[in-house]
């Protein structure tokens, strides 16, 4: 079978379905306009104005929110099940982890407007992710979230990406992160499939972790590859 054939051809469902997802998360919003848009035509006209702008701003929080609700529960109930390891690229296990992060991509819309916030986290949960107490998530791009676990007040900084996944050499390669009790990834940085952060460990700003690395408890990493710096608080 011609894998690369299906994949293309899949991406004209995959995008009609992202379609119908961001138009049902518009449903709130649309009646909510509608509601304030009502009431503001039976007042003057700066009032209107104010009422049609003021609906537009809460019309879009809401469907953010709704949007980050829906794919969640549909990322974690229609996830297929993927298991740790290498996969030919051109296999159905490709297809079904593409699919697995379609309602992320989906969902990557919006994220960014409102970390840090309990919202976000709750839709890395409903996705999968394994989230301690007072964990702070500034980034949109924490993917292959079931395969990603954050322990109690772990902070992730703006922009950075911890993948579960890593495509080389004509494979598709799985692998689960654990970050440990608060551990730090600093902004930018990239932390790669089957890496173990130890507790209170920091990864430096804009360093690439490489996969399967193990950072000991309570040291700095830096750099590309990442590399020892110094134990935190010297």
């Amino acid at each position: 079978m011609n894998f690369s054939l299906v994949q293309h051809l899949l991406t004209i469902p995959v995008a009609i379905f992202s379609a119908v997802v961001w138009g049902i998360a518009a449903v709130p919003s649309y009646l909510l306009f509608m509601e304030i848009s009502e009431w503001s035509k039976a007042q003057d006209f700066w009032i209107e104005a104010f009422g049609v702008c003021v609906g537009l701003g809460i019309g879009y929080l809401l469907w953010g929110l709704t949007l980050l609700l829906i794919c969640g529960i549909l990322g974690g109930l229609l996830r297929p099940p993927l298991k740790e390891g290498r996969y030919p690229l051109n296999s159905w296990v490709t297809i079904a982890w593409a699919w697995s992060l379609v309602f992320h991509k989906v969902a990557q819309m919006f994220i960014k407007n409102i970390v840090p916030s309990l919202q976000v986290n709750i839709y890395y949960k409903l996705m999968g992710a394994k989230i301690g107490k007072g964990v702070q998530i500034l980034t949109d791009s924490l993917n292959d979230a079931h395969m990603v676990t954050l322990g109690d007040g772990v902070v992730v900084g703006g922009n950075a990406t911890i993948n579960g996944h890593l495509v080389e050499r004509g494979e598709i390669v799985l692998a689960p992160v654990r970050v440990g009790n608060n551990a730090v990834i600093g902004g930018g940085s990239t932390v790669q499939p089957g890496c173990t952060i130890g507790e209170g460990a920091v990864v430096a700003s804009r360093a690439v972790v490489p996969k399967w690395t193990n950072i000991p408890d309570g040291e700095a990493w830096g750099g590309i590859p990442a590399r020892f710096i110094k134990k935190v608080g010297e």
